[in-house]
């Protein structure tokens, strides 16, 4: 009888460095995970702000503004929920800056990147749902990228496994950051046994939810915020279960950690917004278009900036947008006549109307009042002397009582 290996015959491995020297400038594999993502984010969130009437490179003004917002928004929510590694008893608050030494909370960097965006939509003029909207599908693809970071650190990996895909994990120096702690022959020590990969889950998990959102917005025609809080739903969802695999260190309410509870609160909050709000998509045109240039008079070839012809024309961002129907923007794309403005909504034209019909029927009432003294004080003809001076002497009366 022949016993079964002990040894898996799979196994993912882990990188045995993250971090690589380049003079004296460390490149750190995390640091490259999120700057594709980011880079990932953008090119999707570029692709469906022009769909929607946005000039071009405005993804690029939104991401001046939104990614360091992300990043800060990530920090203060990792030192919040971690206060003791930087307030506690040995804690060291000069930490709580050093960002390049990780500590980054995905809760904190969509509520602080949502900030640098909104603020950056308002200085474009582009309504904040729209960008919301557009970026939808691009975020789960940034933070499925950026999980590779996590695979690089051999860090945030779940329990105990003997599945085929189980991930190898190195122990990792503290002398020396970013490297694998080697044995007396030069060799990466791993811990014993293996570990389920939740990075990977995870970045299966945000494929599968941007992938949920292009379906679904193709299909509903999702504005006014929808279709972000659908990826928002679709990415707390996965994050719950995923959460609850991980074994690395975290604060716990109730036996429950605490990032658990966070999921399902936001889930629950992106749940009512998407159930509650209405409304059809968005699309946008230009308003306060620059004008093209118009050449001089007389055909003066002299006055013409031919280098300016030779580098080509500029995109030059719109003053801002003024939101459309798809049938308004699809109309406008073809013959490029901007749509005339629509009246205001039917009750704010009632309540209008109403309000300009009481201010004429006040008017009417005031001219009548006016006039009545008038025509009082006019003299009868058919009215005797007696008559006129009875009439004044009752006057007197009335004034007093």
């Amino acid at each position: 009888m022949t016993l079964a290996p002990m040894t898996p015959l799979a196994a993912l491995p882990s990188p045995s460095t993250a971090v690589w020297q380049l003079g004296p400038v460390p490149i750190r594999a995390y640091a490259l995970c999120i700057i594709v993502g980011i880079v990932v984010a953008c090119v999707v969130t570029e692709y469906r702000l022009r769909r929607r009437g946005v000039a071009p490179g405005a993804v690029l003004d939104i991401a001046v503004w939104a990614v360091p917002a992300g990043i800060i928004g990530a920090r203060i929510y990792h030192v919040i929920t971690s206060p003791e590694k930087y307030f506690g008893a040995d804690g060291q608050p000069l930490k709580a800056f050093a960002i390049w030494e990780g500590g980054l909370g995905i809760w904190g960097a969509v509520a602080g990147g949502a900030v640098g965006a909104w603020f950056a939509a308002r200085q474009l003029g582009i309504p904040f749902a729209v960008v919301a909207d557009a970026l939808a599908p691009g975020l789960p693809l940034a933070q499925a990228v950026g999980r590779f970071g996590n695979w690089f650190n051999n860090e945030l990996f779940g329990g105990r496994t003997s599945l085929p895909w189980g991930l190898q994990v190195h122990v990792m120096d503290p002398d020396n950051p970013g490297h694998a702690l080697r044995d007396d022959a030069g060799k990466p020590v791993l811990e014993p046994g293996l570990y389920h990969p939740t990075f990977l889950y995870e970045a299966l998990w945000n494929v599968g939810v941007a992938a949920l959102v292009l379906v679904l917005d193709r299909k509903l025609r999702l504005g006014r915020g929808r279709a972000f809080a659908l990826y928002v739903m679709g990415y707390t969802a996965g994050r719950f279960w995923i959460e609850l695999m991980r074994t690395d260190e975290a604060n716990h309410i109730l036996g429950v950690r605490l990032n658990v509870w966070t999921a399902a609160l936001v889930f629950l909050g992106a749940l009512v917004y998407f159930v509650r709000v209405r409304g059809p998509r968005e699309y946008l045109i230009p308003v306060g278009e620059p004008a093209a240039p118009v050449p001089p008079a007389g055909g003066d070839v002299s006055q013409v900036d031919l280098s300016a012809r030779e580098a080509g024309a500029r995109p030059v961002a719109p003053e801002g947008y003024r939101v459309v129907t798809e049938e308004q923007f699809r109309a406008y794309r073809e013959t490029g006549e901007v749509p005339a403005e629509e009246p205001a909504a039917t009750g704010e034209a009632d309540r209008d109307e109403a309000a300009e019909a009481g201010s004429e029927e006040a008017a009417t009432e005031a001219d009548a009042a006016e006039r009545e003294p008038a025509d009082e004080a006019r003299p009868d003809p058919d009215r005797t002397d007696e008559d006129r001076a009875g009439a004044g002497g009752a006057r007197p009366a009335d004034r007093d009582s």
